[in-house]
């Protein structure tokens, strides 16, 4: 979990033009890999769908940039807001 963290928050310090450049090259490997799948080359799923999830953690990263609600790395460990555990009224 930890290696995921790191990789999380080198993602975060990217710019719009880096994330859409991780994007693509992520993209791209992964078509190789299911080509690679398709014709019995490749060693697992395992990294097909880890490919998939990174591709999934940037596009959501450079949308958190677009709407401007990227929170710095330090504030997104921060324990979760309080406000949530309250009932709500008439949630009966």
């Amino acid at each position: 979990m930890k290696r995921r963290d790191m990789e999380l928050q080198k993602i975060r310090n990217l710019s719009e033009t880096e994330l859409k450049q991780e994007e693509k090259q992520a993209a791209e490997q992964l078509f190789r890999l299911r080509f690679q799948a398709k014709l019995g080359q490749t060693e697992g799923v395992k990294k097909i769908r880890g490919l998939r999830k990174d591709i999934a953690r940037i596009k959501t990263i450079a949308r958190q940039h677009q709407l401007g609600i990227a929170a710095p790395v330090a504030a997104a460990s921060a324990p979760a807001n309080q406000a949530s555990g309250k009932k709500k009224k008439g949630s009966r």
